[in-house]
């Protein structure tokens, strides 16, 4: 079964081609980092706009790299699924605009899916199905997530940031620290050359919880600063590497106490910032230790795009089938992570 899926649901306009879930047979993502650098942030109506100016040309790239023209498309597309939500109501609009009218075209189903289950989900296109069940961390610029996954479209959450998310919370720090956007990358670049004893960041563990908070971390970071000016590259990269060690020591505690509670031996990390090399690292080190198994996807497939969006598409597909209602088909910036219906006709 191939789909053709569409992720719009931030700054990246993605399309792909995915057969079966698993064999991504091409995937285009357009980033808007520049456009955003400035603001450090993502400006909604700036998304917006570069969607709307991308997307067309991201879908034709994905299809003619897959050669597939639109003369061939009713043959060798069997359904098209987008990004319902969570995300920006801008965005999200524009990717579902796209696959519904692609699916009215061609007389294709539509496929709706939750950007969090694609996180979730990410994983398997490289490690076929893993099976259930399994702790998911997803860890981005707009979430930080910990969640039960009992089956295929069966979730119980855990917890989630009380404040900042994980990946928010690196870009406001960068932004601290005179670095550029986004903050992930380039402090865990510059990390990589300094001590991360050197100053100790506090740890928000929030026992008792299975929520996270980097809000404290962040504070602790300016408060150094402002008694500490940085000196000189070295001073940066210990502060850099100081601060990682803490968000990576915060995130392994948490999902491995977790785990261990619930008596998970398999722990799945997804979102943009499961690309950081120390936590790449640091997870499979304590997955070792503890004959734990942890899958962490390529840096690809950690932030948004299309084919993790197919992956979890063919696996709806095989749950529910190939019928939505109206209201499951309509954009919803808001949308919650909520098990699969599978009494679809």
């Amino acid at each position: 079964m191939n789909v053709l899926a569409i992720e719009t649901s931030c700054d990246e306009t993605s399309a792909s081609i995915v057969a079966n879930g698993i064999k991504v047979k091409s995937i285009i993502v357009s980033s808007q980092a520049r456009i955003h650098a400035k603001f450090f942030g993502v400006v909604p109506e700036l998304a917006s706009r570069a969607h709307i100016e991308n997307i067309n040309f991201v879908v034709s790239q994905v299809l003619r790299t897959s050669r597939i023209t639109f003369d061939s498309f009713s043959r060798k597309v069997d359904a098209i699924a987008f990004t319902r939500g969570p995300g920006l109501v801008g965005a999200l609009l524009i990717g579902a605009i796209a696959a519904k009218s692609l699916a009215i075209i061609y007389k294709k189903p539509l496929i709706p899916v939750n950007h969090l289950e694609g996180h979730i989900y990410s994983s398997f296109i490289e490690n076929k199905f893993i099976k259930h069940p399994f702790l998911s961390l997803i860890i981005s610029g707009g979430h930080t997530e910990l969640i039960l996954v009992k089956d295929f479209g069966k979730y119980k959450m855990l917890g989630r940031t009380r404040d900042d998310a994980v990946g928010e919370a690196f870009d406001k720090a960068a932004k601290m620290l005179g670095l550029s956007y986004p903050g992930g990358p380039i402090i865990d670049k510059r990390a990589e050359k300094g001590n991360p004893e050197a100053i100790r960041f506090t740890r928000p563990y929030l026992k008792g919880s299975w929520d996270f908070s980097f809000s404290g971390i962040k504070t602790a970071l300016l408060n150094y600063l402002k008694i500490n000016p940085i000196k000189d590259e070295k001073h940066l990269n210990d502060v850099c590497a100081s601060f990682r060690q803490a968000v990576s020591e915060t995130l392994c505690f948490k999902s491995f106490t977790a785990a261990k509670e619930f008596r998970l031996k398999r722990i799945v990390l997804g979102g943009g910032v499961s690309a950081n090399y120390l936590i790449r690292k640091m997870f499979l080190k304590i997955s070792r230790e503890n004959k734990m198994k942890v899958f962490i996807p390529s840096p690809v497939y950690c932030t948004d795009n299309a084919a993790m969006v197919g992956c979890v598409a063919y696996l709806k597909y095989l749950k529910c089938g190939l019928v939505y209602s109206n209201a499951q088909l309509t954009s919803n910036p808001s949308l919650n992570l909520e098990d699969w219906q599978y009494n679809y006709t």
